[in-house]
């Protein structure tokens, strides 16, 4: 019997290659508004990084996020995603 093989993503903060259940997607609507996805399901353009806040202020320092939606995220998009990741914590 052949095991089903399990996705994996990059996280955009520390680089690692991780199971995509251990990641919180960050997604980018057509509206171009960018929030968290806890659930995984919300359509448009995402990326992956771990579920704790280091790992989002590296994406934030290094800009990997911006990067990868091609567009600038304000500050308060990002302290307010960092605000859910620790009340998920």
């Amino acid at each position: 019997m052949q095991t089903k093989k399990l996705p994996m993503r990059m996280c955009t903060g520390c680089g690692e290659m991780k199971q995509k259940r251990e990641l919180v997607r960050v997604v980018k609507n057509k509206e171009g508004e960018v929030s968290l996805d806890l659930t995984g399901k919300k359509a448009g353009r995402g990326a992956y990084v771990c579920k704790n806040a280091e790992c989002l202020k590296l994406a934030r320092k290094s800009r990997k996020i911006e990067r990868s939606f091609s567009m600038k995220i304000p500050d308060e998009v990002y302290e307010s995603m960092e605000r859910e990741l620790l009340d998920d914590e």
